[in-house]
């Protein structure tokens, strides 16, 4: 008899079945959707000051409005449950709920979520709900930010207003997304909010949101049902090797550490790498690291989410050149500390608008990987996608066929780590609606909807029309 995974081996054009019960969704960020940033209480984050900082964001451009999700949501949910989705993965604006970061939560904010999520229940869409997508309130920068130790605390006080709010409806919870973006990003290389370049602050904040997480999930369980599940979301980067040379390979074990092993550590193994301790020794000594804290990060979690979009390679260097090819934007100041002596390569083949390789076997690897580590640890993608040039043609009209040859490129790298043992159990596509995409402004459109920013418009893509299908039949069509 032949199986559906010997099937899938000899032909690799066919169509694929994904598992029974497989989550299909999309996903979208708070300050990248919601628009209205001065109403109903809510006061500005990190990212609203540092996108009206001159120079910080392409254009000028920031979340001010954004898709005004904020006012629109009922469209949007009414376009997620056209396109099919099984759940929707949003994140919570903490200066929206908690303005200060402190003390009671604003009921005006709260109701904004109360409204989403039974919107999308509803609608039979499952909300996911992450507490934390780099909106954090500018108050807590204003006193030190991630680096301190309190921040972490007051995102416990945070997670368990949300739960308190939200916990008898929303069931799936995700405590911090890609919180190496926050450190290293933020504290690191500057290009992104807070925009402070500090290689001693970045590896504190990696802590301190690490102990962050282990709270909040605390703060989480002690106030949900028991069958409510936890979660982090983690952008773990498939490094590879320039060449097989023992020095590249070491390059490889660093960034490693820095990218991915300094979350997965704490969190999932319960001690940081040791290798990374002594690789970042000659800028800090880890004593903000307490008695206790380790206990307090490695809490149980129900599964992970990975979100990936183009693997990163790296070779050994004499430490004169720059990080300005490891995807993350360019800037005098390196986003990987300890790690002056590694350099960065454009990986080959096609790449999207973002300039990033489009390489899905990147993608299986990690997965593979992953499924070794922590073999009992279920898996979802919890984002995948890419930037095009997109636009409406004169009949009101976008088609992206890069997109959906990217997305089913990477669908059928998980179906195939599927088949060879790893435990992923859904997918959300990055991004339900073209949006504000960072420091890039809205120059760049991962959306499988269009939206005209002007007129608010939205005009689901090709690509659109191709998931919905894929997610009503479960199946990926063969290329």
């Amino acid at each position: 008899m032949v199986t559906a995974a010997q099937q899938t081996a000899s032909s690799p054009d066919a169509a694929l079945t994904f598992p029974k019960g497989f989550l299909w969704g999309s996903a979208t960020a708070s300050y990248q959707v919601e628009g209205a940033a001065a109403e109903d209480g809510r006061t500005p984050s990190i990212w609203d000051t540092y996108a009206r900082t001159p120079g910080r964001v392409r254009n000028g451009d920031t979340g001010d409005t954004a898709t005004d999700h904020y006012h629109r949501r009922r469209e949007d949910v009414a376009l997620m449950a056209e396109l099919g989705l099984g759940a929707y993965r949003f994140s919570l604006a903490w200066p929206r709920i908690q303005p200060t970061g402190r003390g009671p939560a604003v009921q005006k904010g709260l109701d904004f979520y109360r409204r989403l999520v039974d919107d999308l229940l509803d609608k039979g869409i499952q909300p996911v709900a992450t507490l934390y997508h780099w909106d954090l309130p500018q108050e807590l920068e204003d006193a030190g930010g991630w680096p301190e130790r309190a921040t972490a605390e007051r995102f416990a006080e945070y997670a368990a207003l949300a739960a308190d709010a939200l916990g008898d409806r929303v069931k799936t919870w995700t405590t911090l997304n890609e919180p190496w973006c926050s450190a290293f990003l933020g504290y690191g290389s500057g290009v992104h909010a807070p925009g402070r370049t500090d290689p001693v602050a970045a590896l504190r904040a990696a802590h301190h949101l690490n102990l962050g997480h282990g709270l909040a999930v605390q703060a989480l369980r002690d106030r949900l049902s028991a069958d409510a599940r936890c979660s982090v979301t983690l952008n773990i980067h498939q490094v590879r090797p320039l060449t097989a040379d023992d020095a590249d390979t070491d390059a490889v074990r660093r960034i490693d550490a820095l990218a991915n092993r300094v979350f997965t550590g704490p969190m999932l193994q319960g001690a940081y790498p040791e290798d990374l301790l002594k690789d970042t020794t000659e800028l800090t000594d880890w004593s903000f690291v307490r008695d206790g804290d380790l206990k307090q990060i490695h809490q149980p979690l129900d599964f992970l989410g990975v979100n990936y979009y183009t693997p990163t390679v790296v070779s050994a260097t004499d430490g004169s050149g720059t990080h300005t090819s490891d995807g993350h934007g360019r800037s005098a100041h390196s986003p990987w500390p300890g790690a002056d002596k590694v350099a960065f390569h454009q990986p080959p083949g096609e790449t999207t608008a973002m300039g990033w390789a489009v390489d899905p076997t990147g993608l299986y690897d990690l997965l593979r990987r992953l499924a070794a580590d922590f073999p009992r640890l279920p898996l979802y993608i919890t984002e995948n996608g890419a930037a095009f040039d997109d636009y409406a043609d004169p009949s009101g009209q976008v088609n992206d066929p890069a997109r959906i040859a990217y997305v089913h490129g990477h669908l059928a790298a998980v179906h195939r780590a599927i088949v060879d043992g790893a435990d992923v159990r859904g997918y959300f596509l990055w991004s339900l609606l073209d949006n504000f995409e960072w420091a890039h402004g809205y120059s760049k459109r991962f959306g499988a909807v269009y939206v005209d920013y002007p007129t608010g418009t939205r005009i689901p893509k090709a690509s659109a029309r191709w998931y919905a299908e894929v997610v009503r039949s479960g199946v990926l069509p063969g290329a």
